[in-house]
């Protein structure tokens, strides 16, 4: 059967990718989209979202939900430097479509609840509405059946600070409270994982664009401007963290390696805020997560291809996308 999933996102760039995933994977079944504060202007996410939902050919069946607009305690960060818009320039006449009334911290305590122990959550922006979900409600993490969360680093380098991954920085608070809230946790880190396993160079970027359907030329133009932003900081490709969380939710048998760690985050350190501090077993802390270590990289590039290739066209005109 289908996995009953909700993507929670700050939608730019690889979180399209993620949505895609969610939306085209015939092992899952997507009841919403939560999004979340995080990479780029809250207006501009729901916008990415619906324009993904109709890159997919799915606009209209899967309803978005307006979550957090901020941090649980700190002004919002963006990653706009990074992403621009988070949508490559491209655009789709959403005027006439709206969020769902429910807010999303809302709807993902009611989906949880109406199918408990089913239900599996793919968080791959900032923490705020898992936390204040597990907050509104008690039971609301015995109801998950799994949290995947791309965040962190295992105990490596940040990618907006040395020490911090984007996600646990924006809100390092929620993510403490997250990952101490009982969930059955899988965390898919920064790195090593990402960069190592989960970079796209040229001739993979060159694969995809020969595809020439509407859904590559699609990715090509969201992952236009963050290639160019990693290429500035040394990393020869587009970085798929997002789009490798869900893939690994769905397909479980991508994981080459994964080990039981006791994660917590750095809330009040002046230049750690966001560190991920992943205990391996040696200090005497229970583990509250398993962490992905490896995964077949080449497997999932394939998997993302094949995605890719199929011939889904858009519902609406998609400006840019020519």
């Amino acid at each position: 059967m289908p996995v009953p999933l909700v993507i929670d996102t700050d939608t730019a760039q690889d979180d399209c990718v993620a949505l895609l995933v969610g939306l085209l994977d015939d092992e899952a079944d997507l009841r919403a989209v939560t999004t979340v504060a995080g990479n780029v202007g809250f207006e501009r996410q729901i916008r990415n979202a619906f324009l993904t939902l109709n890159a997919a050919g799915r606009l209209g069946e899967v309803p978005v939900h307006a979550g957090c607009r901020r941090p649980l305690m700190r002004p919002w960060v963006s990653a706009e430097n990074v992403h621009g818009d988070g949508a490559g320039g491209l655009s789709t006449d959403v005027s006439d479509l709206s969020v769902a009334d429910e807010h999303a911290v809302d709807a993902l305590v009611r989906l949880a609840a109406e199918n408990p122990g089913e239900l599996s959550v793919a968080a791959i922006g900032p923490l705020t509405n898992i936390a204040s979900a597990a907050l509104k409600d008690p039971s609301f993490a015995a109801n998950v059946q799994t949290l995947y969360i791309m965040g962190g680093s295992n105990n490596g380098r940040g990618n907006i600070t040395p020490a911090a991954e984007f996600n646990f920085y924006v809100d390092p608070e929620a993510a403490k409270a997250v990952l101490a809230a009982g969930f059955e946790t899988v965390v898919v880190p920064w790195h090593p994982l990402t960069l190592e396993r989960a970079v796209f160079g040229p001739a993979q970027l060159a694969r995809i664009a020969e595809l020439g359907t509407p859904l590559a030329r699609f990715f090509t133009r969201i992952c236009g401007p963050t290639l160019e932003f990693d290429r500035s900081v040394g990393i020869d490709g587009t970085t798929h963290p997002d789009s490798l969380t869900a893939a690994l939710l769905l397909h479980p048998e991508l994981v080459r390696a994964s080990a039981r760690y006791n994660v917590d985050v750095e809330t009040s350190g002046e230049i750690t805020r966001g560190y991920s501090a992943m205990s391996w077993g040696v200090h005497g802390l229970e583990p509250n997560a398993t962490v992905v270590e490896d995964v077949d990289a080449q497997e999932f590039f394939d998997y993302l291809t094949g995605l890719l290739s199929r011939p889904v066209k858009p519902r609406r005109p998609i400006a840019g996308l020519e």
